[in-house]
């Protein structure tokens, strides 16, 4: 069986990447994002990309780099933020944006991985998110009766994570907030690649640690140990010390 495991992003990434294809790309925030994986995406300069994920980026950081290179056409994302690159585009039409409530994205992710076609929830029902959809009434455990609207599962080329930890076969442990949509975006790829901090011979994490189980992924590669940036740093002055 050979290695999942590559000597670089750009390595990881070779043969897996064409114009058009739909990458889902982990991160909520600045947290979590593969960030070597998405500079090497930037760097193979595919185009009309369909990118799917929590956010684009915010300004120098993430996947802006990918949007700000001209590579994607279309976004499917639920906070748009305060990427500037990315309001223009859209309002000059030049990328399309479908925007979907968090937990609708979080949900169609997990289902396109569990092979999932669509599903029905309450979300956004009565609004513009429901516009063109299926809608459904389904009973209450009380008798009375409640609108749905149905929701498709999302699925990806390829998906980019990052973990905290690997072991050799995939195993992955994620960290804090980056466990937000990584999971589910690991499992929604045809071909997922794990940008991880470490890595691990097989048997060193317990069975009971593992966030997403190895058959889920691709290819590992071990992270540059990029600069942890703050989207909003916010301090307040510092109380002068008393004196003792």
């Amino acid at each position: 069986m050979s290695s999942k495991i590559y000597k670089s992003a750009a390595e990881a990434l070779k043969g897996a990447t064409f114009d058009g294809m739909a990458v889902a790309a982990g991160g909520f925030g600045l947290c979590g994002v593969p960030l070597d994986l998405v500079m090497a995406l930037r760097d193979a300069n595919t185009k009309n990309l369909t990118v799917i994920g929590n956010n684009v980026g915010c300004d120098q950081h993430g996947m802006w780099h990918v949007l700000a290179n001209g590579q994607i056409k279309k976004v499917i994302l639920s906070y748009a933020g305060d990427n500037k690159i990315l309001e223009q585009a859209f309002m000059k039409k030049e990328i399309d944006i479908e925007f979907n409530p968090q937990g609708t994205l979080a949900e169609r992710l997990r289902a396109g991985g569990a092979g999932i076609p669509a599903f029905f929830t309450r979300t956004g029902y009565g609004t513009i998110i429901a516009d063109g959809k299926e809608t459904r009434q389904f009973p209450n455990p009380d008798g009375t009766m409640d609108w749905y609207v149905m929701e498709t599962g999302l699925t990806a080329d390829v998906s980019l994570v990052k973990a905290w930890k690997a072991d050799t076969e995939g195993n992955l442990v994620y960290r804090k907030t980056s466990r937000n949509f990584n999971p589910m975006i690991a499992s929604a790829g045809r071909l997922t690649i794990a940008e991880v901090e470490e890595i691990v011979p097989v048997g060193s994490i317990d069975p009971d640690s593992v966030h997403t189980p190895g058959i889920f992924i691709d290819r590992i590669v071990l992270s540059t140990k990029q600069p942890k940036h703050i989207e909003r740093p916010t301090t307040r002055p510092r109380a002068a010390k008393e004196n003792v």
